[in-house]
This record gives C-alpha cells, sequence and structure tokens, in this order.
C-alpha cells in the first residue's frame, strides 16, 4: 500500500529537550544504534532518528531495496550495508570492526523496531562484550501497536513470533502457549491465518479472545475483533486477507462457554464457504462442542435457510 507524504518537522524541533534537530547531529558518538523504523506509514519517523541515519557512516540494514527507498525519501545518503540471517555470520565480524575503529552504525529493520523477528540480536550481543556503546532510538513497532488495538489485556503479554508452518509443530507450540497467563502477541502471514486460527481454536479455545490486525499504520488499516473460533470461521469462508498480519489473543481463562449465538454465528461464517462436513468439524473443534449438536443445528440452518431457526 502507498505511504503518506511524510511530515516535515519544524527547523528548531527540540526531540531530546536539549539541541534542535539541526544540532543534534553532531552529538552522536561511535557506537550502534538500533533505530526502528515506519511499519506502513512514512510519516512515523522520530526527528532523532532522521538525525541519526544522516549522521551514522553506514546504515547495516536486512534489505537495501527497502531502506534505500526509505532513506532516499528523507534525502539521506548514508550508505547501507546488507546485514540478514543469510549472511550474518560472514558480515558481523565486518560491522565489529568498524565499531571497534570508532564507527557510528545505525541497525534497522526491514520495518519497526530491530530485533523484534530480524537477525540483530547476535551483533547486539557480541557489541556488548566487546565495550561497543549500544544505543536505542525507539519508535514503530507493530507489535505495540496491535496490543494497543487489540483491546485485550495489556498489562501482561507475550511475543511469540511466528507459529510453525506445520501442522503438527504448530500445534505442538501452541499446547506449550496455552497456559501462559498473558496476552499473546503473534506474527503470521496472510496465507497461512485461516489454517493457523483453526489450529488455534483447537488448541487455546474456540472462546478465547483475540485481534486480527492487517496494514498497521496504512490506508487499509483493519482490526477484526472476536473469539477465536468467530474468527477461524471468518477466514475460512472469505479466503486469507491481503496484507501483514499481527494477532494477539487475550490470557486464558476468562472465555465464556460457547452460547446458541456463537454457534449460530461460526456456523453462518463457514457453512458458505466449504463443504458441510468439513465446516460441522471445523466449528465443533472452535467452539468445544460435541459434533452431533453441531451436525443438528447445522442441518437446520440449511433447510430453513433462517439465521436464527
Amino acid at each position: 500500500m502507498p505511504m503518506t507524504d511524510p511530515i516535515q518537522p519544524p527547523p528548531d524541533e527540540d526531540p531530546a529537550g536539549e539541541v534542535s534537530a539541526g544540532q543534534e547531529a553532531t552529538q552522536f558518538t561511535p557506537g550502534l544504534y538500533l533505530v526502528a523504523t515506519p511499519i506502513g506509514n512514512a510519516a512515523d519517523i522520530t526527528l532523532r532518528a532522521l538525525a541519526l541515519l544522516k549522521r551514522a557512516d553506514l546504515v547495516a540494514c536486512e534489505d537495501s531495496r527497502v531502506s534505500g527507498p526509505f532513506l532516499k525519501r528523507y534525502g539521506i545518503q548514508t550508505p547501507l550495508f546488507p546485514y540478514h540471517e543469510h549472511n550474518a555470520a560472514k558480515v558481523r565480524p565486518q560491522l565489529l570492526q568498524k565499531l571497534q575503529a570508532g564507527a557510528v552504525v545505525a541497525l534497522v529493520s526491514d520495518a519497526g523496531t530491530p530485533l523484534i523477528s530480524d537477525p540483530g540480536y547476535k551483533l547486539v550481543r557480541e557489541s556488548i562484550a566487546a565495550g561497543i556503546p549500544v544505543t536505542a532510538l525507539p519508535g514503530a513497532s507493530a507489535v505495540l501497536t496491535a496490543l494497543s488495538l487489540s483491546g485485550l489485556p495489556s498489562d501482561r503479554f507475550l511475543f511469540a513470533g511466528f507459529p510453525p508452518a506445520k501442522a503438527a509443530a504448530r500445534e505442538k507450540w501452541l499446547a506449550e502457549l496455552k497456559p501462559v497467563r498473558a496476552s499473546l502477541v503473534l506474527l503470521e502471514s496472510a496465507q497461512r491465518l485461516p489454517d493457523s486460527l483453526a489450529a488455534m481454536a483447537k488448541m487455546l479455545g474456540g472462546a478465547r479472545e483475540a485481534a486480527v490486525s492487517r496494514e498497521l499504520t496504512k490506508k487499509f488499516e483493519e482490526v477484526r475483533r472476536g473469539s477465536l473460533a468467530d474468527l477461524a470461521a471468518h477466514y475460512a469462508a472469505h479466503g486469507p486477507p491481503r496484507g501483514e498480519v499481527t494477532l494477539v489473543i487475550g490470557p486464558p481463562g476468562v472465555e465464556a462457554e460457547a452460547t446458541a449465538a456463537d454457534l449460530d454465528a461460526a456456523l453462518a461464517a463457514a457453512m458458505p464457504g466449504q463443504p458441510l462436513r468439513q465446516a460441522i468439524d471445523m466449528v465443533a473443534a472452535a467452539l468445544g462442542l460435541p459434533r452431533k449438536q453441531v451436525y443438528a443445528r447445522a442441518l437446520h440452518l440449511r433447510d430453513s435457510g433462517s439465521d436464527d431457526g
């Protein structure tokens, strides 16, 4: 999706509370700087981050095809230095050598805060071990943005990254997370979302509350809230969404037992998009109801053509 036009900061804006934006570019001392970048809307970049990116000797980035256009948008010509999971072992010693020689190095991810689902952890760890100063410049984060918008408890949460792609490994992974008494924040590919939600409804409980966020901070931002059963049924019927997805699942222990209305809503969402047998199996597993009960209600809804019988 297209990014909105960037906000041009006033020339005397004071992001650090001590110096102006123009002066701050001279205040960065040698070391590694972890710089958060926008997750979609190009205006979501701090003045301090822009100053550092202009001042740095190089910008270590996941993909120059992503970071390059973003820096160009702000007139920043700092050299880019690819650093990603495929070259990290080879490139990391080179970055450490530059840091030890007194360079100012900015580490950015393709979007959001570095080290959240990207390879920066080992570089930070080895920099600390070598006595190299490490500084974080906070900013945008899909994890925190989705959590804030979810309407679910945010006083305690666990970021668990991406679920395994294979069904058996995913179910084992979810079983380990089920007793965690905190909201869960996950990332998932749009294509795998329907299958993952069905597995989550089965393993975590269909009545557990959740929120699916996509295209955060972009023009077509959307947050869909509901039980895991309702969300699984919706995406089974309508297919994968477009854009990048962040999923928040509420903590255990606050679910209500599935009501007749929950059953009807789940069936109404699931039945149009798949064979009746498959819809019944999915809804029964998601809501934790006997298949015989779900089957009888599904036949009634189908034969009556009514949403409420």
